[in-house]
């Protein structure tokens, strides 16, 4: 009989525990406007949430929103400083003129890959050049595309000259001014609307990294591809404060373990491989590549982007922001960045 009740006695404590496991687990909403079924989101995100859940024990979950189902591209941002969010990852060009000096890892000659990139614009914010920027967020983790090139339905593109008057969409102002200066007519939209503007024929052609062709379908729909790298686009995953600060201390430092360059690599080596992958699927289709080595070195891509970094850093200059000292911080970073990972 004393068994018995010895044994009722352990199953309810391990009821009780279980319980008390399934009261203390904390389930964070993160939202992000990558589809769904994209490396991006499973490689990266899902990787990630899988990450905090095994690491806390399963006290930490995360219930994804991609696609901007939770908040529209241009709010990701707004919404994670809100609490409409707990975490939004989002590119920062999508609210233009928020993150002036972040967008400096943007310009061309920056970053030529997106393990670099993520490097530089991690290093950035950890040396303090960023803080300002995201004083209403706790950053997670930074991180970028691969460089960005340009690609079209219908033209072959060689030279500036041959986007004269076509339609392409860019990314961020920053990008879209380099582009006006090679003669097109930027169009400005969220990467989510670029498939559908396509296909009714309100864009000829786009500026992307194949990461992206490849994650929202575009290499469907696009037959020429110029390797121009011009720029490359940032992004954020960040954390509203409050939602941090109710967590327990042992919640709160998982967090921490899986925030900052780590996860800035680790994101960087996903986009790297999706942009071989982009372009294998393009050459598989038997789509047209050109490539430009060193643009900033090519006599006929040289100016439309070296003045467009000019005109860039002077914007900021004339702001009252340290614009050419970022860039500096931004090359010595990009330096260093290429020696820890050789």
């Amino acid at each position: 009989m004393k068994t018995k009740f010895t044994a009722c006695l352990l199953v309810a404590s391990i009821a009780g525990l279980a319980a008390a496991s399934a009261q203390s687990a904390t389930t964070l909403r993160m939202a992000h406007f990558w589809p769904g079924a994209s490396g991006i989101n499973q490689d990266i995100f899902e990787e990630w949430a899988a990450t905090l859940e095994e690491e806390s024990g399963g006290e930490l979950k995360v219930e994804m929103f991609p696609s901007g189902t939770l908040a529209k591209p241009d709010s990701l941002y707004e919404a994670a400083s809100k609490g409409i969010a707990d975490i939004s990852a989002t590119a920062q060009g999508y609210t233009a003129g928020r993150f002036p000096l972040s967008q400096i890892v943007e310009l061309p000659g920056v970053a030529t890959s997106a393990t670099q990139g993520a490097c530089v614009l991690q290093t950035l914010y950890e040396d303090g050049h960023l803080d300002d920027e995201y004083a209403d967020t706790r950053p997670l983790f930074f991180f970028t595309t691969g460089p960005g090139g340009i690609h079209t339905i219908d033209t072959e593109v060689k030279v500036p000259a041959d986007l004269e008057g076509l339609r392409i969409r860019r990314p961020t102002a920053v990008a879209g001014e380099m582009l006006e200066n090679m003669g097109t007519t930027p169009v400005g939209m969220p990467a989510p609307d670029i498939y559908t503007s396509m296909q009714r024929g309100v864009i000829d052609g786009l500026s992307f990294p194949w990461e992206g062709l490849k994650g929202f379908r575009i290499i469907e729909l696009v037959e020429y591809h110029t390797e121009v790298p011009f720029y490359t686009l940032i992004f954020v995953a960040t954390m509203n404060q409050r939602a941090y600060d109710r967590l327990s201390p042992e919640q709160q430092a998982v967090i921490d373990a899986n925030s900052g360059m780590k996860w800035a690599e680790n994101a960087g080596t996903v986009f790297d491989r999706l942009d071989v992958e982009g372009k294998q699927e393009a050459k598989a289709a038997g789509h047209t590549i050109r490539e430009i080595e060193s643009p900033l070195e090519n006599a006929d891509w040289q100016k439309p982007l070296q003045d467009g970094i000019e005109s860039y850093l002077d914007e900021l200059e004339e702001r009252g922001l340290p614009g050419r000292e970022v860039y500096e911080a931004a090359l010595a970073a990009s330096a260093s960045c290429v020696a820890d990972q050789g």
